[in-house]
């Protein structure tokens, strides 16, 4: 095999998928399959799972030590990294992280999803934020091309790095094929288990404060106020970076009886509960891209989300957008949901033309394109 390409795979764990993680499983493996012709250098920085290794064009590596933490990141990336690239002599290293090798001078494309923390600091523990501050710029001068999820992100990076727009390409998230529509048995089913057979909203993700999680209770609090139906409120995901004092919002709510947490769910559980919902709020203050958002679109579900960053170019005329500062906005959006006549469907139908615009196997494509122009 004349060309060699090597991945940053370290993102990939059994079971433990999160939204690179995501990225990488269905781009790379498209790509790892579609190309036989490439030999594929699959990077871990931990025993790997074979399910990864996708394809026998695929050479996984297992490098020391596990980058977890900035210190470690630097460890990884600087020493361990360059020293596998240098033997292996790839004629391309990706990251679909988008922390690069400075140490290493050959050809590289980082995955940028977002810039949140240059714009918020504050959301991440403090010397991650540092670390990314000190190492995103010098990734954007080392890079020869970049790789982003939204024409959002794509502006943000091209302003913020001052880097060529033509060297941004855009490569949109997908939807796993797990979401779909469910018939109405099973949504009551669905329904029973986690709400006692009541209607509900639901959110995806994790219990941060870039998620706006706070402004969405008092939303729901408000809106318990008028609901006639006794709609719940389910929330899945896990705390990142401690509770956010979540839980004193909770006490002070009225309804918070009609809150349900359920942890982390993935896969058909992860669908049947989105596709079981009245409508999915995702009203953070700042996305990258907001992947929940065509995962409710694939589950014929509608979408309340935010007016800022990525949001309105993702959700398109599929959702109702409002402003994230706004708890009365918030509830008046569940509110029209509910009694607005025919919104609910009408929205359920325009997703089904704007999620076209959002599959892997495109994604796959557009990587390649990008992956193209370096090799």
């Amino acid at each position: 095999m004349s060309l060699r390409i090597a991945i940053n795979t370290r993102l990939l764990l059994p079971g433990r998928l999160e939204g690179i993680g995501w990225f990488t499983y269905q781009t790379f493996r498209r790509i790892a399959l579609n190309h036989p012709e490439v030999e594929f250098h699959f990077i871990f920085d931990r025993k790997y799972d074979e399910q990864f290794v996708f394809a026998e064009n695929i050479k996984p590596v297992a490098l020391f030590p596990q980058a977890r933490h900035p210190v470690l990141f630097y460890l990884f990336f600087e020493k361990a990294l360059p020293a596998y690239l240098k033997k292996i002599k790839p004629a391309l290293f990706i990251s679909p992280d988008g922390l690069l090798s400075l140490a290493w001078k050959g050809c590289q494309i980082p995955v940028f999803h977002d810039l949140n923390f240059i714009h918020n600091p504050d959301y991440l523990p403090w010397l991650s934020s540092k670390y990314y501050r000190w190492g995103f710029p010098k990734y954007a001068q080392r890079a020869h091309r970049i790789a982003t999820v939204s024409e959002y992100s794509k502006a943000d990076i091209v302003k913020t790095f001052s880097y060529p727009a033509q060297k941004v390409d855009v490569v949109y998230n997908g939807a796993n094929e797990v979401f779909k529509p469910v018939n109405g048995y099973l949504a009551q089913e669905t329904r029973k288990k986690y709400t006692g057979g009541c209607p509900y909203f639901v959110y995806v993700g994790s219990l941060h404060k870039r998620k706006n999680i706070d402004n969405m209770l008092m939303a729901f609090d408000a809106f318990k106020a008028t609901d006639k139906h006794n709609h719940k409120f389910v929330i899945i995901g896990e705390h990142m970076f401690g509770t956010n004092g979540l839980n004193s919002l909770l006490d002070s709510m009225k309804h918070k009886n009609d809150v349900v947490f359920t942890g982390r769910l993935y896969n058909e559980p992860l669908s049947r509960v989105v596709a079981s919902a009245e409508a999915l709020l995702l009203v953070s203050f700042f996305e990258g891209f907001g992947i929940p958002i065509i995962e409710a679109m694939y589950c014929d579900v509608p979408v309340i989300s935010s007016n800022v960053t990525s949001m309105p170019e993702i959700a398109g005329d599929a959702g109702l957008l409002v402003d994230p500062h706004s708890v009365e906005a918030i509830s008046q959006a569940m509110n029209r949901i509910v009694n607005e006549k025919g919104l609910r469907q009408k929205l359920i139908v325009n997703g089904r033309v704007v999620r076209q615009r959002f599959s892997w196997d495109q994604t796959a494509q557009h990587m390649w394109n990008s992956i193209q122009h370096c090799i």
